[in-house]
């Protein structure tokens, strides 16, 4: 092959590339949307490919780069994604135009992950009859009945605390609280002892820890099944989990079994699931096979025990960091236990008002699910802007960044739970703060993750207090391999007696 050749195949190359980055990576700027140089085959995913970086804090970089645009365009590799930060246009999204935005375009594969096809993952078509069903399961009123057996739970964890803090050494807090709140899901849920905080090897721990492993392997499947489909199609018998599938599915349809055949009523979450498989006809023509009905639990139990567990860990994370904040929360369990002849009541949980602030705080500063995801069903025009996406377009809100920016809260990195004040909360606009999501979508277990974490927090800090140790993470440096915002290595803290 002579120079003239060669010369020719470079240069046809050269064109090749620049017409597919061409193609592929000028849609945004077509629109006038700004956003960083994407490279060429992995657009601006390098750093969440290479697991430097989680989709939540690479969004965040991308907010407070481009500081003062009110939308930036990305690419995960060659697909437009546009991440909103206007809170007027969030509010469209979310509420205005939610019927356009109704989708979290999340991935469902049957076959593959059964349990996928749940609650939070959902197209709208399944999502809407299934949400409107189970809502009566997360209602206040319901709450209020169940609240004995989150108190069962709590006493088992105040006994459990007796046994460990006397060992004198530091305790990672993250697997202590899920302890706590698998084991009030196990109750007030399924109506099952799950007994995690006597038998550190039980199933609902082993389970609880492989859905939310962070190894290099999960996070590798995680990011082929979301960037690369069709491999992950391909490959789909090698990557089923039986033993999850089987886990979930054995447990609804075991416990439902057994409750028809006993006449067992504790008008639950699994008694809701049982009622649905009863009357499908009540459900649009869903057909309720055994796998949705099981992945419904699976979620429940995935985000009812490790979203609570988190926000459990990170408020006593800055609890320890803040003495003065910690003394003035547990003056105000002492104050409000006294009212009560020391007896814990669901009103006393509502009265705590400097306890709600903590917890807000909390959700500000480390919100779990630090994306919100959604995905536009026809073509759109934004309010007042003259950005068009057509269908099937994936639009990012940033939570995690809005929750640090300082034009919404300033001096961010400072855990200051008055910042929720009532007068602070109204001159907010009410989409800077978005740790259950808004709109109709919103968390539909928001009222019980609310329940459950205060109350944990209230049985730790009545008789304990928390404080620094040699392991406890500072800075705290979030894990990018997490599903959910954690700090590398977990919380570590060490326990005393109050005296």
């Amino acid at each position: 092959m002579g120079p003239f050749e060669i010369l020719c195949i470079v240069v046809a190359i050269y064109i090749f590339i620049n017409c597919y980055r061409t193609s592929k990576h000028e849609f945004w700027k077509n629109q006038g949307v700004p956003g960083p140089k994407p490279l060429l085959f992995l657009g601006n995913f390098k750093d969440i490919l290479l697991n430097r970086l989680s989709p939540g804090e690479f969004a965040k970089n991308i907010y407070d780069e481009f500081t003062n645009e009110s939308m930036v365009g990305v690419y995960a590799r060659n697909t437009p994604i546009l991440i909103i930060k206007d809170a007027e246009v969030i509010k469209d999204v979310l509420i205005k135009d939610f019927n356009i935005f109704a989708n979290r375009g999340l991935p469902v594969h049957e076959k593959i992950e059964p349990m996928s096809q749940n609650l939070v993952n959902l197209e709208p078509d399944r999502w809407r009859p299934l949400r409107k069903k189970l809502s009566p399961v997360f209602t206040s009123g319901k709450l209020r009945e169940m609240f004995y057996l989150l108190l069962e739970s709590s006493n088992h964890f105040e006994q459990y605390l007796e046994k460990i803090v006397p060992k004198n050494e530091s305790i990672e807090c993250r697997q202590l609280t899920s302890k706590f709140t698998m084991d009030v899901i196990g109750s007030c849920a399924f109506g099952i002892d799950i007994n995690t905080l006597s038998d550190e090897k039980n199933d609902f721990t082993r389970m609880g820890r492989k859905i939310f492993d962070d190894s290099f392997r999960r996070s590798m499947r995680i990011k082929v099944r979301d960037l690369a489909p069709w491999l992950f199609k391909l490959l789909g018998p090698f990557l089923i989990d039986r033993e999850m599938n089987d886990f979930f599915t054995n447990l609804i349809s075991e416990t439902m079994e057994y409750r028809k055949k006993n006449n067992v009523v504790r008008h639950d979450f699994v008694d809701l699931l049982l009622f649905m498989k009863e009357n499908p006809d009540k459900l649009n023509d869903i057909k309720m096979t055994d796998s949705l009905l099981a992945a419904q639990a699976f979620v429940f139990f995935a985000a009812g025990f490790e979203t609570s567990s988190t926000t459990m860990s990170n408020a006593l994370y800055e609890l320890a960091l803040n003495p003065s904040i910690q003394d003035e929360l547990r003056k105000e369990i002492e104050n409000e236990l006294k009212t009560s002849d020391g007896k814990l009541t669901y009103d006393g949980v509502k009265h705590m008002k400097y306890l709600h602030k903590v917890f807000q705080e909390t959700l500000r500063k480390y919100p779990p699910a630090t994306l919100l995801v959604r995905k536009s069903s026809k073509k759109y025009t934004f309010s007042g802007t003259k950005v068009t996406i057509p269908k099937d377009t994936n639009v990012w809100i940033p939570v995690y960044g809005i929750h640090r920016d300082p034009k919404n809260y300033p001096d961010p990195n400072i855990f200051d739970p008055e910042r929720f004040d009532d007068n602070e909360v109204t001159s907010r606009h009410p989409m800077v703060y978005l740790p259950f999501g808004e709109g109709p979508r919103n968390c539909i277990g928001a009222r019980f993750a609310i329940f459950q974490t205060k109350v944990g927090l209230i049985r730790i800090l009545q008789n304990y207090k928390v404080n620094q140790c040699d392991k406890t993470p500072i800075p705290y440096i979030n894990n990018p391999r997490a599903f959910l915002l954690a700090p590398m290595g977990g919380i570590h803290l060490k326990f005393s007696k109050v005296s």
